[in-house]
């Protein structure tokens, strides 16, 4: 049996060293994954001592065959086909500098995100496309261009970790579908960057992830149907992501040097503090999301924001933090929905409900909204 883990937290090192020794990005991470396709194959029976070793000499072979299949590249061949001497290899970690390639600003977001779930989360491209719900071929040729596009990127090229943290973010909120579970795999990757890296909004976001994790049993029924968060059973909330999150976000905050994945985290945070959904300490909340705000000028924060003012301060309030926000953002009616509803006008509320669930291109999402507005349809009107 092979320890899938422990295979995959190598990948990013193979392909560091293969191009260390003269091998493209897009090349070495080919030669990577026919090794790991061999890995598998052969080490349930005959299992290596070097298991770093042994991919490294696989797939550099791998890429050999590769450049000497390939008649246009001649002279390249002549200079890479002494291999090296078998042995342990190097030990040098290159999975920082793989999640800035993967992350390369020359990249659409989702290219960039499959890369990553590819090259550095050692997923197939199989497994990728069932995630994203997609035909496999649509996703080969997602990563294909994505590796075309960085061919001329040195490996050694500088990266930027906001991108990297965006593209973390992105994967995380893909949540589960398929065979592959993108919210737990997020959290591994955030983890492996944060042992890699020392600042804060790394830090900031494993929180974030963490506390949002814990909250994943209570989000849904048996059914399939969403579970608003005033209504979850607290019970199911695992504590021990929660005392993690907190940790992890209470040990960046010290060092004061506040960013956006903080202050979310410190929203999320106080959500899970709560035992109860009256208990929440909504004031402090709008607080962080006023800190947010400044620092980001998310759209989507703002209105969230109108959310904990409606908590905070009443939901007429709430409304008219809303007003100031542009009606087009992705949930504005279902928030005014919820706002109307708290305020007594249940016939605009149902209104807006129903306006939400046929805007929205979430099928849970979507399902929850019309029940939304059927609920309030039933009752009695005002």
């Amino acid at each position: 049996m092979v320890d899938e883990a422990r295979l995959r937290a190598l990948i990013p090192t193979v392909i560091g060293i293969l191009g260390r020794r003269g091998a493209g990005f897009a090349a070495a991470e080919d030669a990577v994954q026919e090794a790991l396709v061999e890995a598998v194959r052969v080490w349930p029976e005959d299992p290596p001592r070097d298991p770093q070793g042994w991919l490294v000499t696989v797939a550099w072979r791998r890429y050999l065959d590769a450049v000497r299949a390939d008649t246009s590249r001649r002279r390249r061949e002549e200079r890479v086909d002494d291999e090296p001497a078998p042995g342990p290899a190097p030990d040098v970690d290159d999975t920082l500098q793989l999640y800035f390639l993967c992350a390369h600003p020359s990249l659409s977001p989702a290219s960039a995100v499959a890369l990553t779930l590819r090259a550095v989360g050692g997923l197939t491209t199989r497994q990728i496309a069932q995630a994203y719900l997609v035909p496999e071929a649509t996703m080969a040729q997602r990563i294909s261009r994505a590796k075309r596009t960085l061919s001329g990127v040195r490996f050694s090229d500088p990266g930027d970790l906001a991108t990297v943290l965006h593209v973390l973010y992105l994967v995380f909120n893909e949540g589960y579908s398929g065979d592959v579970d993108l919210a737990a795999e997020a959290i591994r990757l955030t983890r492996q960057l944060a042992a890699r890296t020392d600042d804060e909004e790394v830090a900031g976001l494993l929180a974030l992830m963490l506390l949002h994790s814990a909250r994943r049993p209570a989000r849904t029924r048996p059914d399939g149907s969403l579970v608003p968060l005033a209504e979850q059973d607290r019970s199911l909330w695992d504590t021990g992501l929660i005392a993690e999150g907190v940790d992890v976000l209470q040990a960046a905050l010290r060092r004061d040097r506040l960013g956006g994945y903080q202050a979310q985290a410190a929203i999320a945070a106080l959500h899970a503090d709560a035992r109860t959904a009256e208990e929440t300490d909504w004031v402090q909340i709008v607080e962080w999301y006023d800190e947010l705000v400044r620092l980001t000028g998310n759209p989507v924060a703002r209105l969230n924001r109108a959310v904990a003012v409606g908590e905070a301060d009443g939901p007429r309030a709430g409304l008219a933090a809303l007003a100031e926000l542009d009606a087009a953002l992705p949930r504005y009616t279902a928030v005014a929905a919820y706002l109307h509803e708290r305020d007594g006008n249940r016939a605009t509320a149902a209104r807006l409900y129903a306006d939400a669930a046929r805007a929205a291109d979430n099928l849970a999402e979507r399902d929850h909204l019309t029940r939304q507005a059927a609920r309030l349809n039933a009752g009695p009107r005002t």
